[in-house]
């Protein structure tokens, strides 16, 4: 996106006299210039008063050094010098300085996103591309009828699931400074403000980003499963409770805006969550975070119901005298006047003729009830939702249309999308986990290492009831494993009783690699008593990590779908199967191109098997934030996924800073999830047409993949160095050591192996290299070009979605990586000198073919608001960067201790991720 230019992108306190560079700017972004100016020169007078003047200026002066060796192409060396003679005790502060002005950009850019949002609305033309009227335009123009739309609607679920991997997690306390600062943008976001309201907000800006200043962006302590819990729960009670009914709103008025026909949309949007549930790998997770997480999650559904109930009463004010009410609120009314005498002794008289107000006086009390688990509280979120339905009726048939019914259809909207559990907890479990616990369970210490097929006739056995497991593990290492197995499944049960059947969503296997593991899943159920009636009231989902693990799938799933026992548990749960895919293992196992398509394989395969088989397949997306681990834009995405493979839904994780770039604002919430559901319907009524050239391409891609996926691993695995090189040149050392997750970063292994994904691609991302997204590729591109010639990489590139995104999200990461300064941390390791030539080589080449094939000049010429938004921010992430090698430098040297020069690179390393975004 484009900000201001040179001349103001210093903060106003500080006017330069001539520009340090020409940069053009698109009309409509005058306005955002306008407010990055604005919240530069505070943040500049903040850092004066809350610093000095002097620091100030040392600031600009590093900024102008930066801009100067950007624009001229001059060597790093010189700012570098600069950098290094940074005493520790500035150092810590100048990150932060830098920092506070991509917060205030970035805030100034969402701003700006809602700006041009409503400028579409307003013109009155066509409306926003990838919006949900412009999809359904184009859906109808290719035939879809409405009534094809109306009985597609209910197959359509989307899906979003929040998990505790993150790269950035940002304080509640600063949440809300940031949500002061974007109202007030908001609030003149049309510049219709009077100079005194401009100054109060001015003012309540100033405040919020001086007290951030005076915070710690984050607890010096390791979050717990707890603070994770509070961290989600912020987005889906304080954003996305506001933002579901408005979702649904805007998707009637689409339909009806293209066909003529108002439709009532069926609950289609969804959310999960892995926090509290995720055990692979973390031992801090167990069945007590299971219930600890869906109780908080509870409190704060139930206290939001409570706020928008005592809103209602403020609404609905109708007076028997003035207006009839049904006879069957008022028999609910006396029925719960007479559990809660108490509630209507409290009620004054005056509002007694108020049976709508009553009646919520009274609900409330039951959802309090609710929560303490005491007498005459809801049993189900069913029981809630009929109270309301009963006033909704009441107010139909009463001429209450406009008499306060859009006010509750939204709190219903609301009861039926989030219940009583916010979102459904996922539970997820490394399979070698299983395998321990049935070895103690089955008596059979050999459990793990017993053939296939002998462990799924034991397994037929145990899930038939014919040979029962022990239902009580005795203490010791291996008792300890399946107690903790056989409770989770237990509470599991429980939770479904108490907090809906909704509540515990997919049970996902890690490291999936045969039938018996699904199968294990189903016998531990047993075991532990988690059935209802007859069957296992849990979805079974393997997650295929791995590109071996990928490539053997069909083959897993084929066995499951031709498994009696497993079909029996299918038709239990309707026939649909969720499969997870992991994009992040993948990558690491193999590179970029090399995991891309092995999951485009994957789905393609699997689709198929799924049709023969009679099974409904819906494919869990387990992407994260940067590119390496399947990030990018959402709709593309789906667009470019195999033909068929969509089917109406979408269900994907949403981790680390995605949550909050993509979550953290009401509107632009609204815009995300109206680009996911978009896409879905899109891919899935009118999905592209097949082309007879796609068959050769697919030829191509996978010679493609085996030689990218050769080169990396040539690299990454084989090179006996790089070990070494790895932790010389990155700051995982440092990564190690940031509290933002209750997980730990490694497996049970040691070294790039045992290293889970996300802090692998967040060093690469650290320092600046992102060779985790290209490494590999460049080599394969230069031989499709050669053995297959340009021509036929580019007609790829342009006609299939699948190569197109790829390059695309490839080529942003190419842009935001700066090799030269990569070289200062490749220094830093004695394998510099064997190692860095080759990787500048790939680098080189990897961008020198992509814009071969692309027939473009320079990186990101298609997306000019990103190349500038890159280009501007650069001057602020550079200066850190460099400080982030002195600093490792020192810290390494006087034996990695726990001290000042440790926390200054903790600062570092979350200035890096807020510039650069996109990490993890």
């Amino acid at each position: 996106m484009s900000l201001p230019e040179s001349t103001a992108d210093a903060p106003a306190s500080f006017d330069t006299a001539a520009p340090l560079r020409e940069i053009e700017f698109v009309p409509t972004d005058a306005l955002l210039r306008d407010d990055v100016r604005r919240l530069g020169a505070m943040v500049g007078q903040m850092l004066a008063e809350q610093q000095s003047p002097a620091f100030l200026e040392q600031v600009e002066s590093v900024r102008r050094m930066a801009i100067a060796r950007r624009e001229d192409g001059a060597p790093v060396d010189a700012l570098a010098r600069r950098l290094a003679d940074v005493a520790l005790e500035d150092a810590d502060a100048l990150v932060r300085a830098f920092a506070a002005y991509f917060g205030a950009t970035n805030l100034a850019e969402r701003v700006h996103r809602i700006r041009r949002r409503r400028d579409h609305q307003r013109s009155g033309d066509a409306p926003q591309p990838g919006g949900l009227e412009a999809v359904l335009r184009g859906l109808r123009d290719a035939g879809v009828t409405f009534d094809e739309l109306a009985a597609f609607l209910p197959r359509l679920s989307v899906e979003p699931v929040f998990t505790a991997h993150p790269t950035e997690i940002v304080r509640r306390a600063l949440l809300d400074k940031e949500r002061t600062i974007v109202e007030r943008l908001v609030a003149d976001i049309d510049r219709g403000r009077t100079p005194p309201e401009r100054r109060s907000d001015e003012a309540r800006i100033r405040l919020a980003l001086t007290s951030t200043w005076q915070t710690a962006e984050a607890p010096s302590l390791k979050p717990t499963v707890q603070d994770e819990v509070e961290h989600v729960g912020f987005y889906l009670a304080h954003v996305l409770y506001r933002t579901l009914p408005v979702f649904y709103e805007t998707f009637a008025d689409a339909i009806e805006a293209v066909y003529g026909q108002r439709l009532a949309v069926p609950k289609l949007l969804r959310f999960g969550t892995w926090v509290g549930g995720d055990m692979d790998g973390n031992p801090n997770v167990n069945a007590g975070t299971m219930r600890a997480a869906l109780d908080a999650q509870r409190a704060l559904a139930l206290a939001q119901y409570r706020a928008d109930l005592r809103a209602l009463g403020g609404v609905l004010t109708q007076s028997l005298g003035q207006v009839g009410v049904d006879d069957a609120l008022i028999a609910r009314i006396e029925a719960y006047a007479a559990q809660w005498p108490d509630v209507v002794a409290a009620i004054a008289p005056r509002r007694a003729d108020m049976p709508y107000r009553v009646l919520f006086e009274l609900m409330g009390a039951k959802l309090a009830a609710t929560g303490t688990q005491q007498a005459h509280g809801y049993e189900r979120i069913d029981d809630f939702i009929a109270d309301l339905e009963l006033a909704d009726a009441s107010l139909v048939h009463h001429r209450g249309e406009h008499a306060g019914r859009f006010a509750l259809q939204r709190v219903l909207r609301r009861a039926r999308g989030f219940g009583f559990h916010l979102a459904a907890l996922d539970l997820r479990q490394d399979s070698a986990v299983h395998e321990e616990a049935l070895a103690t369970l089955l008596d059979d210490p050999g459990w793990a290492s017993k053939q296939v097929d002998a462990q799924v006739k034991r397994l037929h056995e145990v899930i038939a009831g014919a040979a029962t497991g022990k239902t009580n593990a005795p203490a010791g290492a291996g008792g300890d494993v399946a107690a903790s197995t056989l409770a989770v499944f237990r509470e599991a049960r429980e939770l479904r009783r108490t907090h809906g059947n909704d509540a515990i969503g997919l049970y996902i296997i890690s490291m999936a690699r045969n039938a018996a593991d699904a199968l294990a899943v189903l016998a531990l159920a047993r075991i532990a008593r988690c059935v209802e009636g007859s069957a296992v009231p849990l979805d079974v989902a393997p997650l295929f990590e791995t590109v071996a693990d990928l490539d053997a799938a069909p083959a897993v799933m084929r066995a499951l779908f031709d498994d009696p026992v497993y079909r029996d548990h299918l038709r239990t749960r309707g026939d649909r199967q969720t499969v997870m895919l992991g994009y992040s293992d993948s990558a690491k196992d193999g590179g970029l191109l090399a995991s891309r398509w092995a999951l485009q394989q994957t789905q393609v395969a699997l689709t198929a098997l799924a049709q023969a088989s009679g099974v409904r397949i819906v494919f869990f997306h387990g992407r994260g934030g940067s590119v390496s681990r399947g990030g990018g834009k959402t709709s593309r995405a789906v667009m470019a996924a195999p033909r068929g493979s969509v089917d109406g839904s979408l269900r994907m994780t949403e981790q680390g800073e995605v949550i909050h770039r993509k979550y953290g604002i009401r509107a632009l919430a609204l815009r995300n999830l109206e680009q996911a559901t978009a896409a879905v319907m899109q891919a899935s009524l009118r999905p592209r047409a097949p082309d007879p050239r796609e068959a050769h391409w697919r030829e191509i891609a996978s010679g493609l993949a085996g030689v990218a996926r050769a080169h990396y691993r040539a690299l990454v695995y084989d090179e006996p160095r790089f070990d070494d090189y790895f932790r010389a040149a990155t700051p995982i050392d440092v990564i190690e050591r940031l509290h933002i997750g209750s997980r730990p970063s490694r497996r049970r292994n040691a070294g790039i192996r045992g290293l889970r994904a996300i802090p692998w691609v967040f060093a690469w991302a650290q320092n600046r290299s992102g060779l985790t997204a290209w490494y590999g590729v460049g080599r394969a591109l230069q031989h499709g070009v050669e053995t297959h010639g340009r021509d036929a990489m580019a007609e790829m590139a342009r006609d299939w979605p699948f190569f197109g995104t790829l390059l695309d999200d490839m080529e942003m990461t190419l842009a935001k990586s700066d090799l030269a300064i990569f070289e200062r941390y490749s220094r830093l390791a004695g394998e510099h000198a064997a190692l860095f030539p080759g990787i500048a080589d790939e680098f080189a080449r990897t961008r020198d073919t992509l814009l071969a094939i692309r027939d473009e000049d320079a990186l990101l010429s298609g997306d000019p608001r990103l190349r500038l938004s890159i280009r501007l921010r650069n001057p602020y992430v550079d200066p850190i960067s460099l400080l982030q090698v002195e600093l490792l430098r020192r810290w390494r040297a006087d034996g990695r201790r726990d001290d000042d020069t440790l926390r200054a690179l903790l600062a570092t390393v979350n200035g890096i991720a807020a510039g650069i975004q996109n990490t993890g």
